[in-house]
């Protein structure tokens, strides 16, 4: 039996009244406890992405939790429903959930790029017959005599063996010196088939006119190894302090679009030497035809740049080493599919073009570009970059204008609004990126540019040389157009990359 204060015997209606009164105190102030318990969570989940300076965090913690408190106290203290503090607390568990997931799944985002450091390579091996053949897949090949290159073993075994499981005999082959020498068997027809590594279909073109045309492919095999000489850039790079010391980073753009584990063509070579104290980057942008040799490949004999990239990211980043005479830790890998995403998320970008022009298609877009400032959208970007026809100084202009490119990219980044919206970002390109920058580094890069904030300095120049034709490694036997490096032009950049790394400021 239930009595009030006064000794009175409590009616039927009241008992319930106070059920209820109960029942709603008791529902508020679990909902408090579930906020509370989420909230914690949020804040682990923060903590753990490792990007918000631990200030923010700590206000942020406070903030929450004081709200959590206050609604606890107004659900202990209230004698009647407090329905509204029910519901904002119901709203704020929602949103600390949500909050929660996307910070979860853009960590793990976050890791696949940056903490996954395989030095697995990928070479992508493709079968192609001639474009009037009647075959359409592998397996119509029983038979067939194969073209393949001596001497090429990355990849070339395990292909032959699929080859041969599809078509149910072993494959029979026919071997030739060069690449060259093979796709000419193929087009000749002494052989029926060609086995090749993707990363030189560019170049056949090169010696073949209209070779696109004249094959297709109808097969293609991704063979992975592992490579030792990554693994030794991943160990260097891992010991740099990159909120203290200056450091330089390789950034490879390749010919492809899709997956970015392919061996490839690096149609963009840029250097970004960067000295976190002095707040100053110097873009280094070389030619891709720049005729130099590749280390540990070439030997004494010459090659174009952009052919380093087919032996893998690591002879790419000792090519520009052995050429400026400097040390580079870190490379990132992008794509077209890369460069269209990023953009695309960053709401565009506002990059500066010496000339007005219009693209003539090559990337996918024709537009008029005005001189001055343009904002582009991801594909309007990927055009204005790839644009060597139409623009004065052709291959010189284009490494100029894919700076361009980067240092809006990087300047817009290095907005508050931005570095809050890098895990999304990052989120929306984890498979479009390789890079072996850790995710200890890429924490602390983003946790000092939110703590200091203010701009960056951002610099930007050009290899020059003159255009030749000569014989190249990768492709033996054939003269194809070259660059011829202008030493003053490579002097000067071995200058400006010292006065970076010494902290000096580099001239206006």
């Amino acid at each position: 039996m239930e009595y009030t204060n006064q000794g009175k015997k409590m009616s039927p209606a009241k008992r319930r009244k106070k059920r209820i009164q109960k029942a709603f105190k008791t529902v508020g102030e679990m909902l408090v406890g579930i906020q509370i318990l989420v909230t914690l969570v949020f804040l682990a989940f923060t903590w753990r992405l490792g990007m918000i300076p631990m200030k923010y965090l700590a206000v942020g913690a406070g903030i929450l939790l004081m709200l959590a408190l206050i609604l606890l106290i107004i659900q202990i203290a209230s004698k009647r429903k407090a329905i509204i503090s029910k519901i904002v607390s119901l709203c704020m568990t929602g949103v600390l959930l949500f909050g929660s997931m996307y910070i979860y799944r853009t960590h793990s985002a976050v890791f696949d790029i940056f903490g996954d450091t395989s030095s697995v390579q990928v070479n992508s091996m493709l079968v192609a017959v001639r474009a009037d053949d009647a075959a359409e897949t592998v397996a119509d090949t029983a038979g067939y005599l194969y073209g393949i290159q001596s001497g090429e073993n990355n990849g070339m075994a395990e292909t032959i063996e699929h080859v041969s499981q599809e078509t149910g005999s072993q494959v029979q082959t026919a071997q030739y010196n060069t690449l060259n020498e093979e796709a000419g068997a193929l087009l000749d027809g002494s052989v029926q088939a060609i086995i090749y590594n993707e990363g030189y279909g560019g170049m056949l073109g090169e010696v073949y006119p209209e070779y696109d045309s004249k094959v297709k492919i109808i097969g293609q095999y991704s063979i992975e190894n592992e490579s030792e000489a990554v693994k030794e850039i991943q160990g260097k790079a891992a010991q740099v302090n990159v909120q203290n010391e200056p450091f330089s980073v390789y950034i490879s753009g390749i010919d492809v679009y899709g997956p970015i584990s392919t061996n490839s063509r690096s149609d963009v070579n840029i250097i970004a030497t960067v000295n976190p104290q002095t707040r100053q980057v110097l873009l280094t942008s070389t030619p891709r035809d720049y005729y130099v040799t590749i280390p540990d490949i070439s030997g004494d004999q010459k090659d174009k740049l952009t052919h380093a990239g087919i032996y893998g990211v690591d002879r790419s980043m000792a090519t520009l080493s052995n050429l400026y005479g400097i040390d580079i830790p870190f490379y990132a890998r992008v794509n077209f599919t890369s460069l269209i995403q990023i953009v695309d998320m960053m709401g565009g970008i506002d990059v500066y073009s010496e000339y007005a022009f219009t693209t003539s298609g090559n990337g996918g877009t024709v537009m008029e570009v005005q001189q001055g400032m343009n904002h582009f959208n991801g594909e309007q970007a990927l055009a204005f970059s790839r644009e060597r026809y139409n623009v004065p100084g052709g291959d010189n202009q284009r490494g100029k204008d894919q700076m361009a490119v980067i240092e809006a990219m990087i300047q817009k980044m290095m907005t508050p609004e931005m570095l809050i919206q890098a895990p999304s970002l990052i989120s929306s390109v984890s498979d479009s990126i390789d890079t072996n920058v850790s995710m200890d580094q890429i924490q602390k890069l983003i946790q000092e540019q939110l703590n200091n904030g203010g701009s960056w300095t951002i610099k930007s120049v050009a290899a020059e040389g003159s255009g030749d034709n000569n014989y190249c490694y990768s492709m033996p036997g054939s003269l194809l157009y070259v660059m011829n490096p202008d030493q003053a032009s490579v002097d000067n950049i071995k200058s400006l990359m010292q006065m970076v790394q010494n902290g000096e400021q580099l001239p206006e």
